[in-house]
This record gives structure tokens, C-alpha cells and sequence, in this order.
């Protein structure tokens, strides 16, 4: 009778590439992680230092303790307000994202377009959003879909230059071996211009996902209702600087989320 319970069990063995695939990765993320963990770590510590040499008070620079300390006391309040800033970030990054595409795609197939829209689009972006602002509000009110508009204006510029460019520059022998096969001009667009365009959209997305954040926080601040931005203002007017810089960690870690997000899909596109 043979025994097949050795091989049973080598079923559920992993192969010797599976661990190595396994270590690699492993050897891959500490060595990517490493090394702005290493940097925080140090400006912790001089800042700790900076605080108790000196003997800075609180009201001027809370140390990290005491920022941390905060964190754990306002994390309910912090999250809730991450959460406004997040939906309207998010709102305005859809928005601009979905219209600088759609302008890239029309002005791609119309230079006459190009020549009508395009410096429209760049003194949108040149106009400072706290003039932007009052206006937006205004017209709006003072909800997140206005604020999440006042985002869309200041991401809508690197979507819709990043695009175009990307469009624009598709390899002169790409689009010469469709021509010899005598592709329609919509064929040639999609199967050849967006894929070649798409290193472009991406770098433009990750510009545009940190702009979001900012003007998101530019809108809570002048429209002093809720969000990060709002809990900044309020806790540095009153003087609770532990709590501002606890709000400002809270949204540092946003922008990166935001950042990130970009980052994935890029990569995924890569694989």
C-alpha cells in the first residue's frame, strides 16, 4: 500500500519560484517603505529635540507627543471632517478629470478648437482660486457641489494640457503604419493615440489628485462650513495649535491617499 499522504501534503507545499516571487516582494516593499520611514523618524526626533532645548511653548509648536496626543483625542472629529474633504476632492477630481479629457479629445481632432478653448482653460488656471472663490459661492451656495466645482476649475488645466500633449505625441511610425493599412480615423484614434497618450493622462492624474486636495481645502477655508480645511482655521484661531497640527497630519495623509491613487493605476497599466 502506498502512502499518499507525502504526497498529499507536497499539494499544498509552495513551489521554491512561488517563495521567491514571495521574498522578493517582501525585499521590495521594506526597501520602497525604508527609507521615508527612516527620514520621518529623524524629523520626529529633531523636532522633539527642537522643542525641549528650547523650551518652545505649545501655543508656538506643540512637540510630537503632544500633536499625537491630540490625534487620539480628535480622531472622531478628524475623520468626520476628512470625510467631507475626501467627497468633495474626490467630486472635483471626477469632474475635472471627465472635462479636461473630453476637451483633449475634441481639441485633438479640431486645431481650430484648440486655438478657441485651449487658452481659456489656462486662464481658468492662472485666475487665484480664493478670487475664484466668493463668486462660485455665490452662485451656488456654499454646499459641496460648489466646492467640489471649485476643485474641478483647478484640476481641469494639468488633465486637459497632460492629455493633450500625450495625444499629440504618438509616434510618427505608429501613425504611418495605420495609414498603410488605410485605418478610419476613429480606429486610428482609439487603438493607437489614447494608448500611446496614456503615460500622459497618468502624469497629469497625479498632479491634478494633490491640486484636488488643495483646492478642496482652499474652498473649506473661505467657505468655513466643515472639512479639514474649516478645522485648520477654526483651531488655529483659537489658539489650539496641537489640534491645527494634528488636522494638518490628518490631511497630509489625504493628499497621499489622493496621490496614490494615480500611482495604482499606473501600475496596473504597466503590468
Amino acid at each position: 500500500m502506498v502512502d499518499e499522504e507525502p504526497d498529499r501534503r507536497r499539494q499544498f507545499l509552495p513551489s521554491p519560484g512561488a517563495k521567491r516571487f514571495v521574498g522578493a516582494s517582501g525585499r521590495t516593499a521594506v526597501v520602497r517603505v525604508a527609507p521615508p520611514l527612516v527620514t520621518l523618524a529623524g524629523l520626529l526626533l529633531a523636532w522633539q529635540a527642537l522643542v525641549t532645548v528650547y523650551a518652545i511653548p505649545t501655543l508656538i509648536l506643540p512637540s510630537p507627543a503632544e500633536v499625537a496626543r491630540a490625534l487620539a483625542e480628535t480622531y472622531s472629529v478628524l475623520l468626520a471632517d476628512a470625510a467631507v474633504t475626501a467627497l468633495t476632492a474626490g467630486a472635483g477630481l471626477l469632474a475635472g478629470a471627465a472635462l479636461g479629457l473630453a476637451l483633449a479629445f475634441s481639441m485633438t481632432a479640431s486645431p481650430a478648437l484648440t486655438r478657441a478653448v485651449l487658452p481659456h482653460v489656462v486662464a481658468l488656471r492662472i485666475a487665484p482660486l480664493i478670487a475664484i472663490a466668493p463668486l462660485l459661492f455665490l452662485w451656488f451656495g456654499r454646499g459641496v457641489p460648489a466646492r467640489a466645482l471649485l476643485v474641478a476649475s483647478l484640476t481641469l488645466f494639468p488633465m486637459t494640457v497632460a492629455t493633450l500633449d500625450g495625444l499629440r505625441g504618438t509616434p510618427p511610425s505608429y501613425l504611418a503604419l495605420m495609414e498603410s493599412v488605410a485605418a478610419p480615423g476613429w480606429r486610428v484614434f482609439l487603438r493607437v493615440r489614447v494608448p500611446a497618450a496614456v503615460p500622459s493622462v497618468l502624469a497629469g492624474a497625479k498632479i491634478a489628485a494633490t491640486l484636488s486636495v488643495i483646492g478642496a481645502v482652499v474652498a473649506e477655508f473661505v467657505a468655513l462650513d466643515a472639512g479639514l480645511g474649516y478645522r485648520v482655521f477654526y483651531t488655529a484661531t483659537f489658539l489650539r495649535t496641537a489640534e491645527s497640527f494634528a488636522a494638518l497630519v490628518v490631511l497630509s495623509l489625504l493628499g497621499v491617499g489622493f496621490y496614490l491613487l494615480p500611482v495604482a493605476a499606473e501600475r496596473a497599466v504597466r503590468r
